[in-house]
């Protein structure tokens, strides 16, 4: 193992450590790739190509849901479900950053304190940041490391429902809508488009007083499943029941996401994949560009005056961005 007490390692010792599953020095690999320092982001490069070769053998799940529905709960469940069973399990989890101190809450260690001494799981909470989607901006970026590191299973927590949940979608295999039953309207308060997305609805906290409407859920979400037009890959999403402070439920969820793979095959998979990866490098090329106009000198130097005259009404922001980017 790895020791070292200097901040920033070289390429090779980031590749070497993280393909040793040294998880001081993945932790600190991911540090590195959420870094926005010009030496920082050189060097990430350099490691995120040195351990490309060594990704693409997990499981890529992605898990969402209104707020109060019991995410963390479901994956402590499911994960350590998973982990008993010998896989080798990464939960990235992504807390709500503040819009007004930039701060997070980075509990998710706290809140699944059994999973996260589990020898087979490891645990990283990252701050969503400006990022859209629920996701923190260098999300795939980290999951790619978790790959490198050996985990054979990767599961992304988002921050809950919203239309920018399309960035999930596109950095996963399988993406699972997790719902509560009992709480007015089954289809209100949840976006059909997210629906739509959804490989596997699973009514978590079927317990109790709550397993009658929690069936009564699950036949109404599963009649509205088959209104959408059928997935390219021939997979019918489903709809599951659980309840995660019972532990029921669990391996059955579970079965579900082998059933998909296993219908989907390592074809389908690599092919979703391939165009996740396009969509990636024009995402990125739209960032690279953004990033690039700001710190641009001429741009700062008409920037102020610009917002001025926007705020005083003297000009069109349309017109305003056109003088901006004439400038670079």
């Amino acid at each position: 193992m790895l020791t070292t007490t200097r901040t920033r390692l070289t390429a090779e010792e980031y590749i070497d450590g993280v393909l040793d599953h040294d998880r001081i020095i993945l932790s600190r690999a991911i540090t590195l790739i959420e870094s926005s320092r010009g030496e920082d982001v050189q060097l990430a490069e350099k490691v995120l190509n040195g351990l490309l070769p060594h990704t693409g053998d997990s499981r890529r799940i992605g898990i969402t849901g209104v707020p109060g529905v019991g995410k963390s709960t479901f994956i402590e469940a499911m994960g350590t479900h998973l982990a008993e069973q010998g896989h080798k399990l990464a939960v990235l989890a992504v807390d709500p950053s503040s819009q007004r101190s930039g701060g997070s809450i980075l509990g998710d260690k706290t809140r699944m304190e059994q999973l996260s001494n589990h020898p087979n799981a490891y645990i990283r909470p990252s701050a969503t940041g400006s990022s859209l989607g629920g996701v923190a901006n260098k999300t795939r970026e980290a999951m790619l490391l978790c790959e490198a590191a050996g985990f054979d299973t990767i599961f992304i927590e988002t921050v809950g429902v919203g239309q920018s949940e399309t960035a999930v979608k596109g950095m996963v295999d399988f993406f699972l809508l997790l719902m509560l039953a009992g709480a007015g309207d089954e289809l209100q308060g949840i976006k059909k488009g997210i629906m739509e997305m959804a490989d596997a609805l699973v009514i978590n906290k079927a317990d109790g007083d709550n397993i009658k409407p929690a069936k009564a859920a699950k036949a109404e979400y599963q009649s509205a499943l088959h209104l959408f037009p059928p997935t390219g890959s021939g997979w019918v999403p489903k709809v599951e029941l659980c309840s995660a402070t019972g532990k029921t439920g669990i391996a059955e969820t579970w079965k579900l996401v082998d059933d998909y793979y296993e219908l989907v095959g390592k074809k389908g998979i690599n092919s979703n994949r391939k165009q996740q990866n396009l969509d990636w490098m024009h995402e990125s090329i739209g960032f690279l560009l953004k990033e690039q106009f700001y710190s641009d000198s001429h741009v700062k130097a008409h920037m102020k005056q610009l917002e001025r005259d926007v705020e005083e009404g003297r000009i069109t922001p349309l017109a305003a961005a056109r003088q901006l980017i004439d400038q670079v």
